[in-house]
């Protein structure tokens, strides 16, 4: 049975609403605000301010409470200031005092939040979530060290601290939005911006003559090639050579009209920046056409974006993935960027910084780390077993003709290594509902606040799940303990009395 009302647009004072009533204790935006650190936040924000500025500045809270909701609800800039305009629990968890229409700030502010906060700024933010949540975990469950009273410390003692926690370390690309890199196409999108720097000093210039670029053969050409499904080699080798030739003609009129005093003021900081880059992806193409090969060192896959590059993953679906390169550890569900590199690396090497990362935050080391067979190298483990770090990889050289181990050892000890995929599914969960696998940020500082600032936010909701776990946060203190008290004597009464209601009654 299908339900319609048939009527007119109701207007916008006959709507029933149910605001002037109290709002939702147990919505997300509320319990979340309760739990975020914002003095500390706002006090590493405020560090990379200029106080002497005498314009006033958007609340920081409001700041910060605005990147969240941003990367959150994976919204951009303009839709992030609609939705906190629109929403009465967002505008509540920005810190207003009332609910209001006006936008809290313009959209472009994002862009320079971006450029004030990078990977040192965002590693303090998840110290500080991750300081929260030990503060709310039971003693038993916490990893941090807890001093002794009177400011002595194990440390000072000469004691060694026993090492507590998993550290489960893993690194990852993340992809930038870009469009996948083609030889030909790369040289087709540099001869499209070299016609159009040529057009810009030829009108500035004033020239009698138009230079002569056959731009619409080039691109008749380009289009030809393009739209073949199934290319050969051969037909890819004449597509670069081609391209190449067009480029090659493209760069010599853009010298000449160069050449002249005075010619470089005609064209934009960014275009002449552009116009080195492409002089750069010429040469490696042109070295690469000319030694037959598809690699050279540095090499760029994206005009406007030239720090990108290929790092080759090896795996079944892209072998080759091109963003930025993030070594990352997890502890309780908690992640840190322990290293952020757009070049390819082996990430074995940051291993001990890793260790010594957690030992910062936690005041101890770990007592186990779970990592990939490409960390467990000879070095590394030697460092391992000097700090007392239990591992459970399979072990170098051949194995022994013997069985040291019984299989119930053998089953604990792989139960125990699967336990690293709970990094793997950090970076699951980071590129299927974050983003953070489609970097849409155009500069390499805001792509690493971009990619930074996904992580933080993995972390607060991490923060949320542990208050909800030990939910005495949300509680005065003497109502737990009264609830506690009162759910005490239920179990004593009905252990005693089981079968009589008029007790369990009065009990309660």
């Amino acid at each position: 049975m299908i339900k319609y009302t048939p009527q007119n647009q109701l207007s916008l004072e006959m709507f029933e609403h149910p605001f002037e009533k109290h709002l939702d204790k147990e919505n997300r935006w509320v319990k979340l605000a309760a739990l975020i650190p914002w003095d500390s936040l706002a006090e590493v924000y405020s560090q990379k301010l200029k106080a002497s500025s005498g314009r006033l500045t958007v609340d920081l809270r409001i700041v910060i409470a605005a990147m969240i909701v941003k990367h959150k609800l994976r919204l951009d800039d303009r839709g992030t200031v609609e939705m906190i305009k629109e929403n009465i629990y967002l505008q509540y968890f920005c810190g207003l005092k009332s609910f209001t229409t006006k936008r809290v700030f313009d959209p472009s502010l994002f862009v320079d939040i971006r450029k004030r906060l990078g990977g040192e700024e965002f590693d303090k933010f998840n110290k500080l979530v991750i300081d929260k949540s030990e503060t709310i975990k039971p003693h038993q469950a916490r990893i941090k060290h807890k001093p002794k009273p009177g400011g002595q410390n194990d440390d000072d003692e000469g004691t060694v601290i026993a090492n507590r926690g998993t550290l489960k370390v893993d690194a990852t690309v993340a992809d930038q939005e870009l469009k996948f890199p083609t030889d030909v196409d790369l040289l087709n999108t540099g001869r499209e911006n070299l016609e159009r720097i040529i057009d810009l000093l030829y009108i500035a210039s004033g020239d009698g003559v138009k230079p002569r670029t056959y731009r619409r053969v080039a691109r008749k050409k380009y289009l030809n090639f393009s739209k073949k499904r199934r290319k050969s080699k051969k037909e890819i080798h004449r597509g670069v050579k081609t391209q190449l030739q067009y480029v090659t003609r493209d760069l010599k009129i853009t010298n000449q009209l160069l050449s002249k005093s005075g010619r470089e003021e005609l064209i934009t900081k960014r275009d002449r920046e552009l116009l080195q880059t492409i002089i750069r992806v010429y040469e490696q193409q042109k070295w690469m056409y000319d030694n037959k090969t598809h690699s050279c060192p540095d090499r760029i896959v994206n005009i406007f974006q030239p720090w990108v590059r290929p790092i080759v993953r090896g795996k079944e679906k892209n072998k080759t993935e091109f963003g930025a390169k993030i070594n990352a550890s997890e502890v309780n569900g908690f992640c840190r960027i322990d290293k952020f590199s757009w070049d390819a690396y082996n990430e074995s090497t940051n291993m001990e910084a890793q260790v010594e990362n957690f030992h910062t935050v936690y005041g101890c080391y770990p007592k186990v780390l779970l990592a990939d067979k490409i960390y467990l190298t000879r070095k590394n483990r030697k460092y391992l077993k000097e700090k007392g770090i239990e591992i459970y990889g399979k072990p170098l050289g051949r194995p022994p003709k013997i069985p040291t181990e019984t299989p119930s050892q053998k089953y604990r000890k792989k139960k125990k290594a699967a336990q690293r995929n709970h990094i793997e599914g950090k970076f699951g969960q980071g590129k299927r509902a974050y983003g953070l696998n489609n970097i849409k940020a155009r500069l390499p500082e805001t792509s690493e606040s971009w990619i930074n600032a996904i992580i933080f936010v993995m972390n607060l909701t991490k923060l949320l799940q542990v208050a909800e776990k030990y939910p005495g946060i949300f509680v005065p203190f003497l109502k737990w303990i009264e609830l506690c008290t009162k759910t005490s004597r239920e179990i004593f009464s009905r252990r005693l009395f089981p079968h009589k209601p008029e007790v369990l009654a009065i009990v309660a």
